[in-house]
């Protein structure tokens, strides 16, 4: 006998208490009763809780009601997120109230776009409405972040099994003791998934619409079936509960070595912070979303979010095989007789995506929390080919770059000449950050400063001109840079300062060759590296104003 299965309509609408009887289980597993939720005003009430399902039951749920939801090959769950295959930065509203309106950040730059308390409730009912009138609706009750001091207890309500599977995997997954005594969440979000908000409500941009309210501790989410707007719209709830607490929020990479040496990764797409991050020799305490507070680091999440798009087991083997049993994987495109998954077709998007449970990768360190960093590595991929392949820096030149958060991606221009395009975001993430850039490099900075780490410049860009002129620096070369910054082998080096951005750059490293450690000696074009140097120097200016 199955539990909770809506094709057992009369025995579900004869039950107001969503929890069924231990008895109707074939195995007497107590799963903890589903919470009563508070509902809006409508006179529906949610009919049918499918309350923290097992991934075995929500793959059940995707595949008997979910179009385009599929078994892989590799037994993972294949979903289609409908029209939406990423973010809608620009849809995202946070509700502007007194205290909001002083703490946050608002205006030129920000990621914060206002609304009122009023619109909120709007779509707030009409999300609720939506999800009331469903034959059933999937609640999640998780953690955000390992550290047991600071953990935050999260409710998701959603109307389809692969959202609630993708939180499954992306949040912190709580034992049936930790559930029993959830209690109240301190967050929830309702995700009405593809049902719109309303064009006309004031406000509104679009059919699309993910809102946030800091005083009632919810996110709506109407007219996006695209799960990475739940793992976001936490990721900035983080960026403002934790700082609160003095504690930093950082989108970054972590690892730790055999010596419980940690460093965070910082980049923007694009720049290696996944594939540098991810290290044999080195455990894993997170791909993407840390906490830096008094009792070290600790991991947000409870799963890796990875892009798959020419996925290939020789390149990240560790990723290949975390795609098994429980894995989501969203908007890929599979061979309809063997379900094997072409990982290079992006007929539906480019930004195919995997989302598993950490303990899905070998070397992962369970629980996800290490000791105080002691290296801070931010990546920029320089297609001007101008920045050294690596630099240390100084406090100031750390908050500088952070604040920064450069990477020059390669753009098409009309004409097809490919031309390198400065992107700054700040504190490389700035499409989460609520406070002011400021506020986050200023912690940053007192951070290192208390605990002793050091700031580092890797270029993973191009070396000997920009890009179509230069080439990129060969991935052996960053990883042995990479591995002396761990080993200490580079505080001991010997410096030597830069023009113009008066980087301190080392002499020799072990395994890479000394000629590319100054990129002035790898242009054949002196005049040029010069010229293109004070123009990327020029970008920056431009950034800070």
């Amino acid at each position: 006998v199955l539990r909770g299965d809506p094709a057992r309509k009369g025995e579900a609408s004869a039950k107001s208490t969503p929890a069924p009887s231990p008895q109707a289980l074939a195995h007497h597993h107590h799963h903890p009763a589903a919470p009563t939720i508070a509902v809006s005003d409508s006179s529906l009430k949610f009919t049918h809780v499918l309350y923290n399902l097992s991934p075995a039951e929500l793959y059940e749920q995707a595949v008997k009601y979910e179009k385009g939801s599929f078994i892989t090959s590799t037994g993972a769950l294949a979903t289609l997120s409908g029209a939406k295959t990423g973010r809608s930065p620009r849809d995202k509203r946070v509700v502007k109230d007194e205290a909001a309106a002083k703490e946050l950040w608002w205006g030129k730059g920000s990621p914060n776009i206002e609304m009122d308390e009023h619109t909120f409730l709007t779509n707030r009912e009409r999300a609720v409405d939506y999800l009331n009138s469903l034959d059933k609706v999937f609640v999640n009750d998780q953690f955000l972040n390992w550290d047991p001091e600071n953990r935050i207890k999260v409710r998701i309500i959603s109307a389809r099994a692969y959202h609630s599977l993708f939180m499954h995997n992306m949040c912190i997954r709580p034992t049936d003791e930790e559930l029993e005594n959830f209690g109240t969440p301190d967050f929830t979000i309702y995700n009405a998934g593809k049902f719109p908000c309303n064009r006309y409500t004031h406000y509104m941009t679009s059919s699309t619409s993910v809102d946030i309210n800091l005083a009632r501790r919810e996110v709506v989410i109407l007219g996006t079936q695209y799960a990475g707007e739940m793992k976001k719209g936490l990721f900035g709830l983080m960026h403002y509960l934790m700082p609160k607490r003095q504690i930093l929020s950082l989108h970054s990479g972590c690892n730790m070595g055999k010596h419980g040496d940690v460093a965070l990764f910082f980049g923007l797409s694009g720049t290696g912070k996944t594939t540098l991050s991810t290290d044999h020799n080195r455990l894993l305490i997170g791909d993407d979303e840390h906490c830096w507070s008094d009792n070290g680091v600790s991991n947000i999440e409870g799963g890796c979010y990875a892009k798959c798009i020419d996925l290939a087991q020789e390149k990240e083997p560790d990723i290949w095989n975390a795609i098994k049993f429980g894995t989501v994987l969203e908007n890929v495109v599979l061979d309809e007789h063997t379900r094997e998954v072409d990982y290079t077709d992006k007929s539906v998007t480019e930004n195919t995506r995997a989302a598993y449970p950490i303990e899905y990768i070998p070397n992962a360190k369970i629980p996800c929390v290490g000791p105080h960093p002691k290296n801070i590595i931010l990546l920029a991929c320089d297609a001007f080919g101008v920045l050294p392949p690596v630099s240390k820096l100084n406090l100031a030149q750390t908050m500088y770059h952070f604040i920064s958060g450069y990477t020059a991606l390669v753009a098409g221009t009309e004409d097809g000449i490919k031309e390198p395009q400065a992107t700054f975001s700040a504190c490389f993430g700035a499409a989460f950050i609520m406070l002011h850039p400021t506020k986050y490099a200023a912690m940053l900075a007192e951070k290192m400063q208390k605990y002793g780490a050091t700031g580092w410049l890797v270029n993973t860009g191009w070396s000997g001109g920009r890009y179509g002129v230069g080439k990129r620096i060969k991935l052996p070369y960053t990883r042995k840079i990479i591995d002396a910054i761990h080993s200490g082998e580079l505080l001991a080096a010997n410096y030597k300062k830069t023009e113009v951005f008066g980087l301190e750059i080392p002499t020799e490293i072990n395994g890479v060759p000394s000629e590319i450690l100054d990129p002035i000696n790898t242009w054949t074009g002196k005049a040029a590296y010069k010229e293109t140097l004070l123009k990327l120097a020029g970008l920056f200016k431009n950034n800070f104003g």
